[in-house]
């Protein structure tokens, strides 16, 4: 070996024990200092029960990782419960996994004694759908007192052929001293495997606030390979978001950076081409096949009229069993009954039952089988969240309603929400927005509002007062429209085990709600921020090496031409689950950045 190649042996060594070191470096235990220690309270956030005093999540795409890390203060005895972690992931049968490991953490007392954690975390099923399990590793941190500091951190993998771009979710329900994110995507070409479409930039949805800057790098070239993007953001002193009774949910407003892979260059392009594939692959479904309209035939009259008919199929609808309010019936359950998996709207009519799209989409089926003109809507629920056409992605639309045109005139139905009145939308789809199915593709919606007379809440109190003050007789209190279908919701066998005479819901789907009794419901408060007050959101889109298209944010990679076609199955939005994207053989290296 002569003295240039033992150089150039060495230079490798180095670089390689280097980069393994690195890792190691940036794995280390942040030393508290001692005002951090001694620290009782936040200024800017008085009676807080603890702060970020930093967050950390860094996402490396080359080894299909997000690593996580977290220190927190924690203020008062209400901070205390910020010792119990939840970690929340997914299981596919379609691929798409994430997994969770090298949890670790430690608890550090205000005189600077350190207890490391040194507990198993507990695997905890949280919600299982068609095909998705969602899970959670749960774990407490030892020890912790008012004055201690939290600190964990973890990985979430992802499997080897795919990709997730990151979401930054710079504002929480904490205030925030300091917080880093950092993303290396990949510069490998990427298809969907949900429609084979290939891609070639990276977009982003900004808010963030004023001095907060998103920056983006690209390291020397290296041999034939261009030099590597990162995506780097470093925040300090974020306020937590708003937080009060009644708030309207306008959480997506809060500051956040949410990337996605996508081959659209503007919102226009994106949701007429998205809109056009959904409304598509909606159609295979709804049909309607020869077991619906027989059924049509069977519940109609030639002689009614689209009304009469319309509300026929409307309760015959409603009396069919709602999974989303009874239970899922599992493949091994529907196997034995000699039901085969489902495809289109036939099946669910067979079934005598599905969960809350499908009835819409059945809805849709029947009606079109009438002869009428009926189409299928996806909304965003807006007890959730706000439709943000911004940012690019399906992902935000949660639930369907069906719209339907009667005697040349749109009218909006909501059959998947159970015991919800003819021609009335539940409260969360009233006044939301999302797409709609048009003849030859689709386009956007808003659905309409109720008047005010619709919902009401009346008491009556009919009370007598003894002579030591004491109260004694009769509250009622009777609910009508929105409220009187939440608690009829509430009252539903599925949700609660006591039943009262006066929840008893009827099947009369085309009657407004029966008024009821019963305590007011207890309504959670939304974390959002002050529209008025937020920074104006802005989109930017750069093209990187040929990346993927998707409308949502986890991707995959195979060295593969194959292709695997979409599910048949209906498109389930309750999911973290996303379509992925599939690197090809053909990848390009070219990228550059452009705005």
């Amino acid at each position: 070996m002569n003295h240039t190649s033992r150089r150039i042996l060495c230079l490798t060594l180095l670089s390689a024990l280097a980069f393994l070191a690195a890792p190691c470096a940036r794995a280390q235990w942040t030393v508290p200092t001692p005002e951090e220690l001694s620290m009782t309270s936040q200024p800017e956030v008085p009676g807080a029960a603890a702060v970020y005093l930093f967050r950390e999540e860094t996402t490396e795409d080359k080894l299909h990782m997000f690593s996580i890390y977290v220190r927190l203060k924690v203020l008062t005895e209400r901070g205390k419960e910020y010792a119990n972690v939840e970690l929340s992931y997914a299981h596919s049968n379609e691929g798409g996994s994430t997994d969770i490991d090298d949890i670790q953490g430690r608890t550090i007392h205000p005189d600077g004694t350190i207890i490391p954690f040194t507990g198993k975390p507990y695997e905890k099923l949280v919600e299982k759908t068609q095909g998705v399990r969602f899970m959670a590793k749960v774990f407490t941190l030892p020890d912790v007192e008012v004055g201690s500091i939290i600190e964990y951190r973890y990985k979430l993998r992802l499997g080897d052929n795919w990709f997730r771009a990151p979401q930054w979710y710079i504002q929480t329900a904490l205030y925030t001293r300091k917080a880093h994110y950092s993303w290396r995507p990949t510069d490998k070409q990427l298809i969907s495997s949900e429609d084979g479409g290939l891609t070639n930039t990276i977009s982003w949805t900004k808010i963030l606030p004023a001095g907060t800057d998103l920056k983006e790098t690209q390291l020397p070239s290296r041999a034939y390979e261009d030099g590597q993007y990162i995506f780097d953001l470093n925040a300090h002193d974020i306020p937590p978001a708003p937080e009060e009774d009644y708030m309207p949910p306008i959480s997506s407003f809060t500051y956040r950076v949410l990337f996605y892979y996508s081959p659209y260059r503007t919102g226009d392009e994106y949701w007429k081409n998205e809109g056009k594939r959904w409304a598509k692959s909606r159609d295979k479904f709804i049909g309607p096949g020869p077991v619906v309209t027989a059924a049509v035939h069977d519940i109609i009259l030639p002689a009614d009229s689209q009304d009469q008919k319309l509300r026929k199929i409307y309760a015959a609808v409603m009396k069919l069993e709602n999974t989303n309010y009874t239970r899922e019936h599992s493949s091994t359950e529907e196997k034995s009954q000699g039901l085969k998996e489902v495809h289109t709207t036939d099946d669910i009519w067979t079934r005598k039952r599905g969960n809350n799209d499908q009835l819409t989409a059945l809805f849709v089926a029947m009606a079109r089988a009438a002869g009428m003109k009926a189409y299928l809507a996806v909304i965003t629920s807006r007890d959730r969240s706000v439709f943000f056409r911004a940012y690019l992605s399906m992902s935000q639309l949660d639930d369907d309603v069906a719209i339907v045109n009667v005697d040349g005139k749109d009218q909006f139905f909501d059959p998947g929400s159970r015991y919800c009145p003819y021609q009335h939308l539940e409260w969360k789809h009233s006044q939301t927005s999302g797409l709609r199915q048009m003849d030859g593709g689709a386009g956007p919606v808003e659905t309409p509002g109720e008047t005010y007379l619709y919902s009401k809440t009346t008491r009556i109190a009919d009370l007598t007062m003894d002579e030591h003050g004491e109260v004694s007789g009769i509250l009622k209190m009777t609910y009508l429209g929105s409220p009187a279908l939440h608690w009829r919701q509430r009252a539903s066998p599925a949700t609660t085990k006591a039943s009262n005479a006066n929840f008893a819901p009827t099947s009369n789907a085309s009657c407004l709600p029966e008024p009821t009794s019963r305590s007011p419901p207890s309504r959670s408060s939304k974390t959002t921020n002050n529209p008025s007050s937020s920074p104006s959101p802005s989109k930017e889109t750069w093209a990187p090496p040929p990346a993927s298209a998707c409308s949502s944010p986890l991707i995959s990679s195979r060295s593969t031409r194959s292709r695997r076609s979409p599910t048949k199955n209906e498109r389930s939005r309750s999911t973290s689950h996303t379509p992925a994207l599939i690197r090809t053989p053909s990848a390009s290296s070219s990228h550059r950045p452009s705005k």
